[in-house]
């Protein structure tokens, strides 16, 4: 398969890139920056792009088979998330390939006896102001892709923790925040890499969004 993965260079765009390369997909690397995609693995499978994702056209997208969304902004640009899924989804409309997956987040989860969304609770930490539009654009995010019925995608949150790190046994839920045992809600992005990599080989979800948390 041939895998599109935009925000290569990021936490989770770097787990993707590893861990599409080592199942022996071939790997597309989009970035701003030229020196952070030199930093990405050695492989003959990769071919790194250096492009603003907003100037990715029809033609770009659909010289592959599957299109990752890893894009990651400062709050003050949370917006943009928002904006990058419209441009993407403006690009592909009326198309089955390539399937597109987009990585949101955990705030447009429901969480308590009440099925409140996780990031009301976000909105009360002390420090809310310097992150708390990112989980907003987010959960906007995810309700501008519930009404797109005519685009092959899906879309995954992670826990509440989303964080560095090799993949671990998972959990998996549809709309509910995921606890382990122990209580904890987390997500390494080795864990989330795996996961829509399962779901890019082998698809389950069509035009929804499921969760994923480490075990």
């Amino acid at each position: 398969m041939k895998i599109m993965i935009i925000g290569a260079t990021g936490m989770a765009g770097q787990a993707l890139v590893t861990t599409a390369l080592n199942r022996g997909h071939q790997v597309v690397a989009v970035a701003r920056s030229a020196e952070k995609l030199a930093t990405l693995p050695s492989n003959p499978n990769l071919t790194s792009i250096v492009r603003d994702a907003f100037n990715l056209t029809t033609t770009d997208l659909s010289a592959v088979d599957a299109v990752v969304d890893a894009f990651a902004t400062a709050p003050d640009h949370a917006y943009l998330h928002v904006d990058l899924a419209t441009h993407l989804i403006s690009q592909l409309r009326e198309t089955t390939t390539p399937r597109v997956a987009f990585i949101l987040g955990a705030g447009s989860l429901t969480t308590g006896d009440d099925a409140h969304l996780f990031v009301h609770d976000l909105e009360q930490d002390p420090h809310a102001a310097s992150f708390i539009s990112v989980p907003q654009n987010q959960l906007k995010e995810l309700t501008f892709l519930r009404d797109v019925d005519n685009v092959n995608w899906f879309g995954v949150s992670p826990a509440a923790d989303f964080h560095p790190g090799e993949a671990q046994p998972a959990l998996l839920g549809t709309d509910t925040l995921l606890f382990n045992d122990q209580q904890q809600s987390g997500t390494s992005a080795g864990t989330m890499a795996v996961a829509i990599l399962d779901e890019l080989e082998n698809p389950k979800h069509h035009q929804t969004r499921f969760t994923v948390a480490d075990k």
